[in-house]
């Protein structure tokens, strides 16, 4: 795949995505990875390695720490209570990047339903989710607010 001039990239070991414009970062977050590593396999809860793109923006307009769920906004915003009555949740918040995968490897990517989205602040920086990237919530509507649908990211381990 030809080098685009916007994307956005995630350097999963080292906790890290960037958004790339020409070269340059105009944007950086501290980002999450799986807890089962790296993969593409279904039904592995790992995060799929490659390229991707941007294939639906989801939650305009919606508050920070908005809890989604398939989804869709539940109408419940996160708070450390509202953690404490769901211990099991996989916590998606805020916003929702769905990505879709471009190479053979990893075109599964958006039927595993593999996003990035946000999280409880306290995860950010370990390895924790069921195969998507997190951010911290602020980020996450930092960087939803400078991509667009189709925006290429780049997952690397």
């Amino acid at each position: 795949m030809k080098m685009p001039e916007r994307y956005i990239l995630i350097h999963c070991r080292g906790f890290l995505l960037e958004l790339i414009d020409h070269g340059q970062v105009v944007f950086s977050a501290t980002a999450s990875y799986a807890k089962n590593g790296f993969g593409e396999m279904a039904g592995s809860e790992k995060t799929p390695l490659g390229w991707h793109e941007v294939a639906a923006k989801i939650g305009e307009g919606k508050p920070l720490n908005a809890v989604f769920v398939g989804r869709e906004f539940t109408g419940e915003v996160f708070s450390e209570a509202l953690a404490a009555e769901h211990p099991t949740r996989d916590w998606i918040l805020t916003r929702i990047l769905w990505l879709s995968g471009l190479e053979s490897h990893n075109a599964n990517t958006k039927e595993r339903y593999i996003y990035i989205h946000g999280a409880p602040d306290h995860k950010a920086g370990t390895a924790h989710t069921h195969g998507c990237i997190s951010l911290k919530n602020r980020d996450m509507m930092q960087l939803y607010d400078l991509v667009d649908v189709h925006t290429a990211v780049l997952i690397q381990e």
